[in-house]
């Protein structure tokens, strides 16, 4: 049906800046909300940031005014701008997206398989 290939993660140092990358493929018809969660083990998994398809955005607390969540409509892709990029930012990242395909009249949610980013001091 749909399918959702995250890019971008990598091992960076404290202070510096990587960006995300999910492409939405398949039978879609239309794209609500979508967002990156992040997990790490032994912590449950956390909304980071969220982008309706008017464009209104969401940010975490402890993100704000480091990360910056934007999409590409026509190409059905989210991107995550991380900057000044923190130990405590180390986690795998998900990208979710609310997903109407054009076979089923309801909407769902969708989910990438993650993208590692770690950060060291």
């Amino acid at each position: 049906q749909v399918q959702l290939v995250e890019s971008g993660g990598g091992l960076v140092q404290a202070g510096e800046s990587l960006r995300l990358s999910c492409a939405a493929s398949g039978r879609i018809f239309s794209i609500n909300t979508m967002a990156w969660y992040r997990q790490t083990p032994g912590k449950q998994r956390e909304l980071v940031a969220a982008i309706t398809s008017g464009g209104r955005t969401n940010y975490a607390d402890s993100v704000k005014g480091r990360f910056t969540i934007s999409r590409d409509y026509a190409e059905n892709t989210v991107y995550l701008q991380m900057n000044s990029l923190k130990p405590e930012d180390t986690a795998v990242y998900y990208c979710n997206a609310a997903i109407r395909t054009m076979t089923s009249g309801y909407g769902m949610d969708y989910w990438g398989k993650g993208t590692l980013v770690t950060v060291s001091l």
